[in-house]
């Protein structure tokens, strides 16, 4: 979930264009009263404030002012560990300072509005240097000093504070390390729950503290400025119940924040898509992306769009949003994340080798983790899961590639090669998953503000492993959860864990039960979910020796999601009619693993016309399903070679293009 970017940088901008009146007596009065002369019209993050900066503190480097800028400049400008470590020196310099010369009007209290004019110049700087100095512990990992320096800031009890709130502040590392124990960081409790009710004691102390001085504070300023500080509490207090799945909690804190500009709509995007509610969280998340500062933080709106469209059965739209936000961000904080949502949209279009290379650039990108609860950890976790889905399709690449693939030593060899790497990254990721506290709210319950990955991706990282013991999670969840709307996600699982004891009729029974509950399914929403469940279905009727009813499966499988049947455990059936002719094309097509068929009615038809193009040939190719809907496009493969030219024409057929060679191509659907 993200956290909020203070709206205060208006108001710090504003302060930096007055002067203070006279302050109490300072050392180098003169020296000082010039810079805050000068200081007036100049911002401290543009090069001319960095200019400043060096002036500022050759007049007076006993002063903050200087410092200050310094440091504000460079947290600005880092983009990595390093630039935010670089940060820390002259912002902790400038705190240092302002506390030893200034701590007794950083103590006043009052509502009379001219003795609070005199220091609130200093104390918005205060609370500025704080700020930008805990953003940058925190960009860091720095917690326990991130931890020292709220708590120093907490005994100043600024009657307003501007730009850091300490108890918000405090309830954000608890709740963002909770997964950590008091053995790791000393401010922390022993388990997650426990850290979880630090987190929210904390908030309902922000909330004391803004009751406190509620009545100093509105003699001085406007009702606006003064709900800010509640509504600030309430942004935490949405993402600490969402969270937990204290839904109606959740709901009724958002509820206090609509209508204000401090209303997150991408985390109440992230709320509704944990209810299953995918339209209404796409709703949401388009609204975010208007109110994209343009921080140097991952846009969570981009990158949870991004599995939302994948849901749509819209992976190639996915690729390309996510193409265009790396090429917004170059390698700033957000970059990994991009790549791994670009990695995971490709693997959805059925580009294997594109997912790979994105996957891989993810991997090797330092993430620099801004303003998110979304951690290293689960950075890596996304990887190493991802990596695994496309190894595990690439097993079944294998076979599509070539029917005959069991009689053949090269393509044993390749099958092996690939099932020897699938079992080294199960090791590496069912080690990380039985070392990750967070499981029981972020893979048991199917979707969760912390999940970092798709449904569909979680059943590879299960499959294969304890049936009986998930399978009795999967009820319990089924039994205890609250979100109806996810329900009909519990039955698809459990259904494929009953076909992997070999219990295809129950599997069965249950996913047609579930198909029956048509209001609860949003087609445009679910494609992936319809998909897999008919998928599960015509593998059912297909070990069950139904046949009518696996060619119906099957087909309403390629209707919904095409990019998926190749890599299904199945022989995908099509029709075929050819225009033209090309020998070598046609007999090395139908080494694919497609079962060209004549007398299945339900079967997608592809069309193949051959046609010269200068002094060369090309075949255009188009597929309709069983209705006569167009689910690939009309397309044309120019021949040059053999064997690249069947491959582009056997993946195209099942609406797989390249992201690279066409990306305005447009989706099936």
């Amino acid at each position: 979930m993200k956290r909020p970017v203070p709206i205060f940088f208006i108001l710090l901008a504003l302060a930096f264009c007055f002067n203070a009146g006279a302050l109490y007596a300072e050392p180098n009065a003169t020296a000082r009263y010039g810079i805050r002369a000068k200081r007036g019209n100049i911002k401290p993050d543009s090069e001319e404030g960095l200019a400043a900066s060096r002036e500022f503190i050759r007049s007076d480097s006993t002063y903050y002012v200087g410092w200050m800028f310094q440091g504000i400049y460079q947290s600005e400008r880092a983009a990595d560990f390093l630039g935010y470590k670089n940060a820390i020196v002259p912002l902790d310099k400038a705190l240092g300072l302002i506390e030893k010369d200034y701590a007794k009007e950083l103590g006043v209290k009052t509502a009379d509005p001219y003795a609070y004019f005199k220091v609130q110049q200093l104390h918005m700087d205060y609370s500025t240097i704080a700020y930008y100095l805990f953003q940058a512990y925190q960009n860091a990992d720095m917690n326990e000093q991130s931890y020292a320096l709220i708590r120093r800031v907490q005994k100043q009890d600024l009657q307003k504070n501007w730009m850091l709130e300490p108890y918000n502040m405090l309830s954000w590392i608890t709740h963002r390390n909770r997964f950590y124990t008091s053995a790791t960081y000393s401010f922390l409790k022993d388990d997650i729950a426990a850290n979880e009710q630090l987190a929210n004691a904390y908030l309902d102390s922000a909330l004391l503290h803004t009751h406190k001085y509620g009545k100093l504070n509105s003699t001085l300023f406007s009702e606006f400025y003064n709900e800010y500080e509640q509504l600030s509490v309430y942004h935490y207090k949405c993402i600490l119940h969402a969270y937990n799945f204290q839904l109606d909690s959740a709901a009724h804190y958002f509820s206090l924040m609509e209508g204000t500009t401090m209303f997150p709509y991408n985390n109440h995007g992230t709320f509704l898509s944990i209810q299953a509610r995918f339209k209404e969280a796409m709703e949401e998340y388009e609204v975010a992306s208007g109110h994209d500062m343009g921080d140097k933080r991952l846009q969570e709106w981009a990158y949870y769009s991004s599995i939302l469209n994948i849901y749509r059965a819209m992976p190639l739209h996915a690729a390309v949003s996510m193409r265009e936000m790396i090429k917004i961000a170059g390698s700033t904080p957000g970059f990994g994340w991009y790549n791994i949502a670009l990695a995971r949209a490709c693997s959805y279009e059925g580009n294997l080798e594109d997912s790979k290379k994105y996957i891989d650039r993810a991997a090797g990108f330092k993430e620099v983790h801004i303003g998110t609860t979304l951690s290293q950890s689960s950075y890596e976790f996304a990887v190493n899961l991802l990596r695994l889905v496309n190894t595990t399709k690439s097993i079944q690449q294998v076979k599509f590639e070539n029917k005959n693939w069991w009689w053949q030593p090269r393509s044993w060899y390749h099958l092996n090669a690939r099932k020897v790497e699938k079992y080294a990254q199960q090791y590496l990721i069912t080690n990380q998953f039985a070392a990750n506290p967070e499981r029981e709210n972020v893979i048991y319950k199917l979707f969760s503000t912390e999940s970092i990955v798709g449904f569909d991706e979680i059943w590879y990282l299960i499959k294969d492993f304890s049936t009986n013991f998930f399978y009795k999670k999967f009820e319990t969840e089924l039994k205890n959860d609250k979100r109806e709307r996810v329900y009909k996600y519990y039955h698809l699982f459990l259904a494929k864990l009953d076909m992997e004891k070999g219990r295809y009729k129950q599997a069965a029974e249950r996913l047609e039960k579930t198909l029956q509950f048509a209001e609860d399914i949003d087609v445009a929403y679910e494609r992936l979910f319809l998909a897999r469940v008919y998928e599960a279905l015509a593998i059912c009727a297909d070990e069950r020796g139904e046949d009518k009813a696996f060619r119906q499966y099957s087909a309403q499988m390629y209707s919904l999601y095409p990019q998926l049947v190749p890599y299904a455990t199945f022989e995908p059936q099509m029709q075929l009619s050819i225009s033209g002719s090309n020998a070598a094309i046609e007999k090395r097509l139908k080494k694919y693993r497609i079962d060209w068929t004549n007398d299945n009615p339900y079967a997608p038809k592809a069309s193949l016309v051959f046609a010269q193009q200068g002094q060369q040939q090309t075949v255009t190719f188009q597929v309709t399903d069983y209705r006569g809907k167009i689910i690939v496009p009309e397309q044309k493969v120019l021949i040059t070679k053999t064997e690249e030219a069947v491959k582009e024409l056997a993946y195209g057929l099942f609406g797989i293009v390249s992201l690279d060679a066409q990306p305005d191509v447009k989706e099936a659907g």
